[in-house]
């Protein structure tokens, strides 16, 4: 994946700009993003501050790392997932 020219710092900053009343046209236009990565940042990132975007992409990871394991775990013969509860 194509790492972002962003940092959560300036990713924060534009959010906060809209949440400050400026229009979102000319936030985007500003920034050079489009006004659908604004409202997916937005989505995603709605009230935190940079600190705490910052560790959200390492919980994301982890968390993906985990399901993955799960899946893995419940595909294999005699797993958990072969029995049914009565």
């Amino acid at each position: 994946m194509k790492a972002s020219k962003f940092t959560e710092a300036r990713k924060a900053f534009i959010l906060k700009q809209g949440e400050e009343g400026t229009s979102i046209a000319e936030i985007c236009r500003k920034a050079g993003i489009g006004q659908s990565t604004y409202f997916a940042w937005k989505k995603k990132y709605g009230g935190l501050l940079p600190d705490e975007m910052r560790r959200l992409k390492p919980l994301e990871d982890e968390n993906a790392r985990l399901k993955r394991i799960v899946a893995d775990l419940m595909n294999r013969p005699g797993s958990v997932g072969d029995h049914q509860l009565k």
